[in-house]
């Protein structure tokens, strides 16, 4: 198997585009291959822990967690979380503060790029 990066652009709520790309990721970890989900401008508020969502809503956190536990890796972008005021001990456990030099590491070793 082969290694997909998607790359998250959008805030993880008021848009689909996070919630969708996740869901994406998760079929895609669950036929054996490998993911990387790398969060870029909005979308590093996805990786924040402790988010509370109305009953019946889709949780983001709840998400990337799943995916991790597919053993997929999550890095987010540390100057996107920087100009967020989220810190680095209030990501989701299992993400990585991260940087442009991983996201083209990852970039040049992905099979596919997907970009949402």
């Amino acid at each position: 198997m082969g290694t997909t990066l998607l790359i998250l652009n959008e805030a993880p709520y008021g848009t689909e585009h996070s919630y969708n790309g996740l869901r994406v990721a998760g079929a895609i970890a669950k036929k054996g291959e490998k993911v990387r989900v790398f969060l870029i401008g909005d979308a590093a508020a996805c990786a924040k822990s402790g988010q509370k969502v109305p009953k019946g809503y889709y949780n983001v956190e709840r998400m990337i967690k799943n995916v991790i536990r597919r053993d997929a890796e999550v890095g987010v972008c540390g100057s996107c979380i920087d100009a967020r005021g989220i810190g680095e001990e209030e990501l989701i456990e299992g993400a990585h503060r991260s940087s442009m030099d991983e996201l083209a590491e990852w970039t040049l070793d992905a099979d596919r790029v997907i970009s949402f």
